[in-house]
């Protein structure tokens, strides 16, 4: 069994999607910009010696932005691992925090008939991840608690390195328990470890810490709860 304190995390946030130019959060579930798509391809350049021959597990939201930037921007992880019987794991936890149509994810039918998204195993989506409602309601306490719920998901994991992508604000939550608003940006990756062993872990957040940046291949574009403020 792999220590908590010896993980390494690969948080990244999606490339650039249309509602990061536009601030126009109408966008349902928004998909990348060319430009993302080329930020993407330029993360998989800075990272395809190092993270992607070594990391364990992809793990990515739903949405169409992270999706997309994982099928571009970590190609050569997903074929490697995929040749190992090791699949993506697509999880609606990790989909964006707020109740804006750019933040709602896509009904899983949709996305399994998107050709892009050919071979990604969608079982995990339940009818009610799109609700915003529940478990993935956007007041402050639902986000603490799925971001708890991601971080002890990811710290339980028996894999050593995970890369894992999602967006902005969902990546505040998770390593900083709140929306401080601190940049993250496009196609950004940083490492993190957690804090403590499980045994230790008294208030049972499972809290990470930072170890280093590992790539940044966008600017920091604002995020829905920024933008609309």
């Amino acid at each position: 069994m792999v220590k908590a304190t010896e993980k390494r995390i690969y948080l990244t946030r999606h490339a650039q999607a249309e509602h990061n130019v536009a601030e126009d959060y109408s966008i349902l579930d928004a998909p990348l910009t060319q430009l993302g798509r080329q930020q993407s391809a330029a993360l998989l350049e800075a990272t395809k010696d190092t993270i992607q021959k070594t990391a364990e597990l992809i793990v990515t939201s739903a949405m169409r932005r992270p999706l997309s930037t994982m099928v571009i921007g970590y190609a050569e992880l997903r074929k490697r691992l995929e040749a190992e019987g090791k699949s993506v794991v697509v999880l609606p936890q990790l989909q964006e925090c707020n109740d804006f149509p750019c933040d709602k994810g896509s009904p899983r039918e949709e996305l399994e008939a998107n050709p892009e998204y050919a071979g990604l195993d969608f079982s995990l989506l339940t009818p009610d991840w799109t609700s915003k409602q529940g478990f993935y309601a956007s007041d402050t306490a639902s986000l603490e608690a799925r971001a708890r719920w991601n971080r002890k998901w990811l710290r339980e994991r028996p894999e050593k390195e995970i890369v894992l992508i999602a967006h902005g604000d969902c990546l505040r939550y998770i390593t900083e328990g709140e929306n401080t608003h601190k940049p993250w940006a496009n196609a950004e990756v940083r490492e993190y470890t957690f804090k403590c062993e499980a045994e230790e872990d008294k208030e049972g957040e499972a809290w990470m810490v930072p170890v280093t940046v590992v790539a940044k291949e966008g600017a920091d574009e604002p995020t829905s709860s920024e933008g609309a403020n």
